[in-house]
């Protein structure tokens, strides 16, 4: 494997072995400390990061590489430069490549620019590092297989990464948006081809009826702050709040990718539940993103 541009970019088995060694990595940092020392990754920024930037930016550092952190106004994606000049001229530079962009086609181009992996921190169409965080999570609770995992809200990058993922290792993805926001049918056909089963529909409370995971995430992403009043209103039946979580398995627990707008997507009483689980997916994204880096290191 050499670019990570979407879940399905591993095989279902190269997913679960990032996965398990995703837990490794957690339960024995010290064993993968240094591991990739005197090799350098780029971390470009075309949006705003929290979790994303730390969890690249420390786990790059733990595992002995040099992370050179590249903002937009610096690079001038398809402005100041062609893309594929950006990719090349990274590759010259660089080990690897890892990007958080509003535009998949940019990955793409900088993918086929570039010998030296390239890794989706973020793109409209998949959130794929998140997944791994996702997964991995999960997984602390009950095995991935037979799990059943319900994303509520937009049908976004976060839910396309989710389905396929998902569907990967053998769960239940059910997926529920108010009409005219269900997720790609691109995406729903890729995740099809797995062993896991998916469900798309506009019920929310019957997604979530003995679902083993309740997942949710801002109904307006970034680049869409244009459209949140509007996707407030549309939305609203669609919050997670305690007597939509109580519909859920008895020992479910609550993901959301962060950052939560409280009040909105989900309610304080669901987000501090005791099997809220949000803080613990959010240094997920640490640990799965190193063992993704040493994976594409082999």
């Amino acid at each position: 494997m050499s670019d990570f541009l979407g879940v399905a970019d591993l095989t279902p088995e190269g997913l679960t072995a990032v996965l398990e060694r995703a837990a490794d990595v957690k339960s024995n940092p010290a064993a993968v400390a240094g591991a990739l020392a005197g090799r350098s990754i780029g971390l470009f920024f075309e949006k705003p990061s929290a979790r994303t930037r730390i969890s690249t930016e420390v786990g790059s550092s733990q595992l002995g590489m040099t992370p050179v952190v590249l903002k937009a106004d610096e690079i001038g994606l398809g402005k100041r430069e062609a893309v594929s000049d950006v990719g090349a001229v990274f590759d010259r530079y660089l080990d690897f490549l890892a990007l958080r962009v509003f535009n998949h086609e940019h990955l793409v181009a900088i993918a086929n620019a570039a010998d030296a992996p390239v890794i989706n921190l973020l793109s409209d169409i998949e959130h794929p590092c998140q997944a791994l965080a996702d997964l991995q999570t999960v997984a602390e609770h009950r095995p991935l297989a037979g799990a059943t995992i319900t994303f509520v809200g937009d049908g976004n990058n976060v839910a396309h990464s989710l389905l396929v993922g998902g569907a990967m290792v053998g769960a239940t993805v059910r997926v529920a948006t108010p009409p005219g926001y269900e997720p790609d049918e691109a995406i729903v056909a890729r995740a099809q081809q797995y062993a896991g089963s998916i469900e798309v529909t506009n019920d929310v409370r019957a997604a979530v009826a003995g679902a083993d995971v309740v997942y949710t995430d801002v109904w307006a992403s970034m680049g869409q702050e244009d459209e949140a009043a509007a996707r407030r209103q549309l939305f609203s039946d669609y919050r997670v709040d305690g007597d939509l979580f109580a519909g859920a398995a008895g020992d479910a627990i609550f993901l959301h990718c962060l950052p939560a707008h409280r009040g909105d997507e989900a309610t304080d009483d669901v987000l501090d539940h005791e099997r809220s689980m949000i803080l613990d997916q959010a240094e997920n994204r640490l640990h799965s993103f190193k063992a993704l880096v040493l994976a594409l290191a082999e």
